[in-house]
């Protein structure tokens, strides 16, 4: 159905089209007025909705994402903390013996898919080792000092509850070592 501009020209018209577009909340459901009104609005078009925030799935519908979505480590990165990044490097161990470094017979190369340790070394000059506040999780390590800050994504995954940290004061330095944790393939098998 086609409508023209001369169907809209009287006041009715035009103030039931407004109705019909913009319902009034205080309008009452069975109140039809004119030819042209009707008893619902285009909000009516589709399943009903819920006024509840919980979806199906069971998370809230008004957050954007998920909590397990976001990336570990995410809540320390501020942008607007002008403390200087201190320098560091990332190390990787592995233990091997006679049999591995002669023989060959473990298969274990000198790549990191066969380390079983990540050691952290980062440089913190003119810092003691009691201001240093060093917070470990599974892919991310935090450490804070009043002159420094590292905000850092490991390249591996980490067993966080069992990593030991030195601070060595000849070197102002702080050496954080870690255990990686993979998932088990034909190299990590020991």
């Amino acid at each position: 159905m086609e409508l023209s501009l001369g169907e809209f020209t009287s006041a009715g018209s035009l103030d039931a089209l407004c109705s019909l577009l913009n319902p009034s909340v205080e309008e009452d459901e069975g109140d039809c007025r004119g030819p042209l009104a009707a008893c619902v609005g285009p909000g009516d078009i589709g399943p009903a909705r819920s006024h509840e925030p919980v979806s199906e799935m069971g998370r809230d519908r008004r957050n954007i994402w998920d909590e397990s979505e976001v990336t570990e480590g995410a809540e320390f990165e501020d942008t607007l903390d002008l403390r200087e990044q201190p320098e560091y490097e990332i190390l990787f161990k592995q233990q091997v013996g006679t049999e591995d470094m002669f023989l060959g017979m473990s298969g274990k190369d000198t790549s990191t898919a066969c380390c079983e340790q990540m050691v952290i070394r980062i440089q913190l000059p003119e810092i003691k080792a009691s201001e240093v506040s060093l917070d470990v999780k599974k892919t991310f390590l935090n450490l804070r000092t009043p002159k420094h800050k590292l905000a850092l994504h490991l390249p591996y995954p980490v067993d966080s509850d069992n990593g030991k940290a030195k601070f060595v004061s000849d070197t102002e330095s702080l050496e954080v070592t870690l255990t990686m944790t993979r998932e088990l393939d034909f190299i990590n098998f020991r």
